[in-house]
């Protein structure tokens, strides 16, 4: 058993790699509105190491509204497929600029035209108008590199707690819990 939580969560992504059929990154992002109302909904995992959890949005989104400055998230990871689950919670920061222009870079070019396109989260009159304003951005872009749109960039989730949970024959899961200390991580062992 590993005793690093960054350490078990590579070698249970990996698994999860391996045999989710679609999106073994998604993750369900939790946060909590300034009128206490909470809110999820499912993002990608693109990067991940002991700094944190990085996924990117657009950053005038509902969600981003969500994870202003001294905000906290949770994230839920589900491999149905090897029976467990992942719980993190912490504290919510921007990735860097670099990091967004790099990911941003990576993405297929209808992905970034469909970042300029969309305003995310709010009403929408139709699905027309929205392929009418992808469509003038294709066509502003046409010839060129897509720049990554000045509302668009990363957040990282910095974790707190790492929760990990195993199916087990009878509900008698196995449920394992990181804290981090000043000093590091401890760990202990959480009932079913």
């Amino acid at each position: 058993m590993a005793d690093d939580p960054f350490a078990l969560f590579d070698a249970w992504y990996a698994e999860a790699r391996a045999s989710e059929p679609n999106d073994s990154n998604a993750m369900a992002l939790a946060t909590v509105g300034a009128d206490g109302q909470p809110s999820v909904r499912m993002v990608l995992l693109k990067g991940h190491g002991t700094d944190g959890f990085v996924f990117y949005t657009n950053r005038e989104s509902r969600k981003a509204g969500e994870l202003g400055p001294g905000s906290k998230a949770a994230l839920l990871f589900h491999w149905k497929s090897l029976r467990r689950q992942i719980r993190i919670e912490g504290a919510v920061s921007f990735a860097t600029d670099a990091e967004s222009d790099a990911y941003f870079a990576s993405r297929s070019r209808d992905s970034q035209l469909g970042a300029w396109a969309s305003d995310q989260s709010r009403p929408l009159d139709s699905r027309e108008t929205f392929e009418a304003r992808f469509e003038a951005i294709k066509a502003r872009f046409e010839g060129g590199a897509v720049p990554r749109p000045p509302h668009w960039g990363g957040y990282r989730v910095t974790p707190a707690r790492i929760e990990f949970w195993q199916d087990r024959a009878h509900r008698l899961h196995e449920r394992r819990l990181f804290t981090r200390t000043e000093s590091g991580w401890t760990e202990g062992l959480l009932y079913p």
